[in-house]
């Protein structure tokens, strides 16, 4: 990005499920960052698994967006849709001999974890790495299904010295102040870049998006934190631009973020049930201050 140009930010969702509060959040926060920046906003569909993904979904994700009264750049990216952008970044990290196919199932994992990644899930403890090659080559011929793993040692020491590292920003008082974060890639282990039923992964494919839509301003869940770590590393392997990043908080219930998958109230039911898209908008200020 030349520093003439308008900043870029994207509001991202998957179409698994209808958008709730926090969604709307999150998409309200990048919708007012742009517009404090002058810059323009994207919306992304993220649509990578074909087997949750639904086109009703991505319909509501457009109505429901209408109905709180933002407004996007079309056309819309799909991920389903650029596959092979993915592909060619994981062949470019395969030619700096980065990543390696893994046969284990989740129990085999799970059994043999070293902790747990900064998502709570099992930390893959290495079962493929440096397997033999005569194996890998017989299960690939036999079809069995495998994933793509990055290499985290061998990764790490490709960047050489430079520590890895993200740069933060907050708004305040209408200017953008920036910071410098260490980063903790490690963290994740040999991280899932391709997954056995889909040829790419979250992580993979949002750091691909972001450098080819040139976006500047990377607003999200506080959830995703520690992903910025691994996404920064990527970022490094593949010579992509980083952008900046600002972890928004969380909107919570019980203690807890709302989730799909815990069946929090939808935007659709809330209107449905007579709520006004100025009543969500006010309570979703109100969580701001």
């Amino acid at each position: 990005m030349t520093g003439s140009a308008r900043p870029v930010l994207r509001f991202a969702p998957s179409p698994n499920g209808e958008l709730h509060l926090g969604h709307a959040y999150s998409a309200l926060f990048t919708w007012e960052t742009a517009r404090a920046l002058g810059g323009r906003f994207l919306l992304r569909i993220e649509d990578i698994d074909r087997t949750r993904c639904r086109p009703e979904f991505e319909a509501q994700i457009y109505d429901d967006l209408a109905w709180l009264g933002l407004t996007w750049e079309t056309p819309v990216r799909r991920q389903s849709e650029h596959f092979a952008d993915y592909r060619a970044a994981l062949a470019r990290l395969d030619a700096l001999g980065l990543i390696y196919p893994c046969f284990a199932t989740r129990k085999e994992i799970a059994a043999a974890a070293i902790g747990a990644d900064p998502d709570g899930a099992p930390l893959y403890p290495g079962l493929w790495r440096g397997a033999d090659e005569a194996d890998v080559a017989r299960r690939m011929t036999a079809g069995e299904p495998y994933a793509l793993r990055l290499d985290m040692a061998r990764a790490l020491d490709a960047t050489g010295a430079e520590p890895i590292a993200w740069r933060a920003f907050e708004m305040r008082g209408g200017a953008c102040e920036v910071a410098t974060v260490r980063a903790a890639p490690e963290r994740w282990g040999d991280a899932v870049l391709a997954r056995k039923d889909t040829p790419t992964s979250y992580h993979l494919s949002v750091v691909v998006d972001d450098a080819l839509q040139g976006v500047s301003h990377v607003t999200r869940g506080a959830d995703l934190l520690a992903a910025t770590d691994l996404h920064a590393l990527l970022q490094r392997l593949l010579g992509l631009p980083s952008p900046l990043y600002a972890h928004h908080r969380l909107i919570t219930l019980e203690g807890r973020k709302l989730s799909k998958s815990a069946g929090d109230r939808s935007l659709r039911s809330l209107r449905e049930a007579g709520v006004t898209a100025a009543d969500v908008l006010s309570f979703l200020q109100r969580q701001r201050s």
